[in-house]
Order: structure tokens, then C-alpha cells, then sequence
């Protein structure tokens, strides 16, 4: 499918809706599932391509890896972290986490070859921070291509000392990476990170499901300044069962439907306070004028309006940042999106790409290294909307949904399209099914 025309609500939304598992939880339960000597059962998790690029590779390695009682299970039986194929090639993608998690997991093996490559895309983002770090901890790494970037070949031989060192100022991600890798090591290991690090939230994620796959009453982690030792006896060797959160940026979407639709959405199994950081994204919905309420079956969104936050720092929740800017036309004021830099460096250059989409909307986007400030304009949408607009999507699968939602608005008050996504089945790398879901919440709105 080319490109996609997104049918508007000529009703107000009254759907509920199911989003999947965490593709941020999945691919770190499959790496600490690995690195257990347990059987580890896995439920209600992503069925993507980030999860299935991390699930193939895993087993091109050795490990087994059972399907459960439905598509959302996986069993994986832990090898204690340590692979019986030592030499091998691999494709990660365009996915972070398989490229950053899966490289510090293969660099504490011994006497192992493997080489590494992802899309274009992936070619261009932040991986020297990682690699550096772990070059100094005993990887050589041999650059195909341009340093610190993939293609590379690792040639590994496990990892030393007790105290790492690694710059995480771009990513997240390169943090978590060596801190699932840790409890394999050292019993006791600091990690200094000097300079912090960006989407924080995450971090603390990785640390709670260490907390969760380790000898619990022996696994501790301190975190201060811009440090954390974590001291560990090591993974589970105990057969359990995990569950995986449904998605809270995925969710995020679903939230935002009803400024766009009236009425409102649930979107079920959700709460205010989840593992993942980016629930907090319903406290900026509610920032701008959405009723939140939270029941047994997850939480229901309404806009109501009157809200005048227009500035919000996104830097802990930059996953959320564009749900929020692709439906800014609308909104009866400008805002201010902050704390995203961070962001030019993910699937494409999302800030410079958001201000782009967002102009051929019409709409005054004054753009920084690190923001965005939108002003909204309806009749300039109008116009531009008159004879069709197209949305490029850049291969990044936030530009599909976020988009998407917006194409809901009735714009022209006459049920007809008026915004195209391009390349809309690149939302397959998090939520393959998200336009038929959202086809389907119009069409239980619409009775």
C-alpha cells in the first residue's frame, strides 16, 4: 500500500480500543529472558517487526524460542546469556533497541565474530557512544563503512572491569544496553553516564525488569548523579511467567482521538501509572483540556477543552512529542513542544521532518535544535487541505499514527478525505494493525 486516505469521524467517537504489547518491554524481556537460565513465558507481547527482527536474531544465534498458547507468547528458554553459534551475520533493521541491546548482549561472548548492518536509516544513528564504551571494555569492533556506525564486525572476547564508562546524552538506550548486561558480568558494576541522559523513564524501566528477571533478594540498584551500581547474583534459573504492558505511546494515539472527533475513546488494559514513562503523556492531554478517567478496564479520554498550558517539555517522554504536534492545526493556540534534540538522531530527523509536514499544513513552525513552536492556523488548513494533502511519512512509523489521528477531523464538515498518508504500512515496526483499528473505532462510532 502506497499511501492511505484517512476517512474523517462524521460522528462523535464512542470506541473502545486495544493497542499491543510494548515494543520497549518486548525487546528487553527477550534479551533478559536470554540472559536467565529459566524457562521464561512471555505474554502479550508485540508482534512486530522490531520484535520479530529481535526474535530472529536471537535464534540465528542458538536460542530456542517456543511460540505459546497464542501469536502474543513466546518461551524463551534462557541460556544464561551465552550463545552456541560464535560466528554469525545479522540485520537489525531499523530498530534501535535490537541494534543497541543486542550489540552489548553479543560482546560479552568469547571468542565470538558477528556481523552487524541495519537499513539506511539505521546506518545514520548514534551507535559510536555504545561502541566506545565497550571498546573499552575489551570488543574490537571493525568499522565497514563510516566509524562508530553500522556496517560493522564485532570480534568479541567477553568484558572486564567493574566500572564502565558511556556518554548516553544522545540516547537512552545505550545505557540500558550495558545495564541488562551487568548481572552477567560483575556481581557489582557501576555504570557513569556523565552528562545524564535523555528519556529517562526508560531507564527506569530497565532497571525494574532487571529487578524482576534477577535473584530478586539479591539484586539492588543505586542511582545518583548521573550513576548507578547495580550489584547482582545474576539472572533467574527458576521457570516464570512475565507480562508484557500494552503500549502507552501506542495508547497515546487512541488518548488524543477525541480532540479531533469529539466524543470519546477508551482505550482498554491502560492505566495512569504504568512500567513505561510514557504515560505521563495523559497528563499533557489533560494539560490542554482532556478529561482523563481511569476504571478497571483501562482509560477513557474526552476533550472538553478551556486548558491554557502551551509549553511542554518532552524530553522524558519524546516518543509522545509528535501525537501531540501533528494535531496542533487544530488547536485554538499555539504551543511550544521542547526537550526533543535528542529526537533528529531516531527513524529520520523528527523535529526537522515534524516542522516540514506541519508547514505543508499551512501552519507557522518556528523550528530550533531542540523545539518546535507551532501556531495553528484552520483557514490556512483549509486551503492547503482543498485539493488533497499528502503526509510523508520518512519510514518512521510516529509520522503514520500521529498523522492519522489527524486525518480523522472533519475538516470540510462533509465526511469527505482530505489528508493521505504515505507509506502507512511503516507503522509495522510498532503497531501493524493501528489504521485498521482506527477504521474500526469510526465505524462502532458511526453505529
Amino acid at each position: 500500500m502506497e499511501s492511505l486516505e484517512i476517512i474523517p469521524f462524521v460522528q462523535k467517537c464512542t470506541a473502545s480500543v486495544s493497542v499491543p504489547g510494548s515494543k520497549s518491554i518486548s525487546n528487553r524481556a527477550l534479551i533478559l529472558a536470554t540472559l536467565s537460565k529459566a524457562s521464561v513465558r512471555l505474554q502479550g507481547m508485540l508482534v512486530s517487526e522490531d520484535v520479530e527482527l529481535m526474535r530472529k536474531a536471537l535464534l540465528s544465534l542458538g536460542v530456542k524460542i517456543d511460540e505459546g498458547n497464542d501469536q502474543n507468547e513466546f518461551i524463551v528458554h534462557g541460556c544464561g546469556g551465552i550463545f552456541d553459534v560464535k560466528e554469525q551475520d545479522i540485520f537489525v533493521g531499523n530498530a534501535g533497541t535490537v541494534a543497541r541491546f543486542l550489540t552489548a548482549l553479543l560482546a560479552t561472548q568469547i571468542d565470538g565474530i558477528y556481523r552487524l548492518d541495519g537499513t539506511a536509516a539505521m546506518r545514520k544513528r548514534p551507535m559510536l557512544e555504545l561502541i566506545e564504551a565497550l571498546e573499552n571494555l575489551g570488543c574490537q569492533f571493525e568499522f565497514l563503512e563510516k566509524k562508530g556506525c553500522f556496517p560493522f564486525v564485532m570480534q568479541t572476547r567477553g568484558l572486564k572491569n567493574a566500572t564502565w564508562n558511556v556518554d548516553a546524552t544522545q540516547s537512552s538506550q545505550v545505557l540500558s544496553a550495558l545495564l541488562m548486561i551487568a548481572p552477567a558480568i560483575n556481581k557489582k558494576t557501576t555504570i557513569q553516564y556523565y552528562g545524564g541522559t535523555v528519556s529517562e523513564p526508560f531507564v527506569d524501566l530497565t532497571l525494574k525488569m532487571i529487578q524482576i528477571f534477577s535473584t530478586q533478594e539479591k539484586c539492588s540498584a543505586e542511582k545518583k548523579d548521573s550513576e548507578i551500581s547495580i550489584s547482582s547474583d545474576g539472572y533467574r534459573a527458576n521457570d516464570f511467567t512475565y507480562e508484557i504492558e500494552p503500549d502507552a505511546t501506542a495508547a497515546s494515539y487512541f488518548l488524543t482521538l477525541p480532540i479531533v472527533t469529539n466524543g470519546n475513546c477508551r482505550v482498554l488494559g491502560i492505566s495512569k501509572i504504568m512500567d513505561q514513562g510514557d504515560a505521563a503523556y495523559e497528563e499533557v492531554l489533560e494539560e490542554i483540556g482532556f478529561r482523563i478517567i481511569e476504571d478497571s478496564s483501562g482509560i477513557t479520554s474526552t476533550f472538553v477543552g478551556g486548558a491554557e498550558k502551551v509549553e511542554f517539555d518532552f524530553n522524558a517522554i519524546s516518543d509522545t512529542f509528535m501525537t501531540l504536534a501533528a494535531i496542533t492545526p487544530i488547536l485554538p493556540k499555539g504551543v511550544k513542544i521542547y526537550g526533543i534534540a535528542h529526537t533528529r538522531k531516531q527513524e529520520t530527523d523528527r523535529v526537522k521532518a515534524m516542522a516540514i509536514e506541519l508547514r505543508k499544513l499551512g501552519q507557522k513552525v518556528i523550528e530550533t535544535e531542540d523545539s518546535l513552536e507551532i501556531y495553528p492556523n484552520l483557514e490556512f488548513l483549509k486551503q492547503k487541505a482543498s485539493t488533497g494533502i499528502s503526509i510523508d511519512t520518512y519510514y518512521d512509523h510516529r509520522f503514520a499514527m500521529s498523522f492519522g489521528i489527524l486525518g480523522c477531523f472533519d475538516l470540510f464538515s462533509n465526511g469527505q478525505p482530505w489528508l493521505t498518508i504515505n507509506n502507512p504500512l511503516c507503522c509495522a515496526k510498532t503497531f501493524p494493525d493501528f489504521f485498521e483499528k482506527l477504521k474500526i473505532a469510526r465505524l462502532e462510532s458511526h453505529g
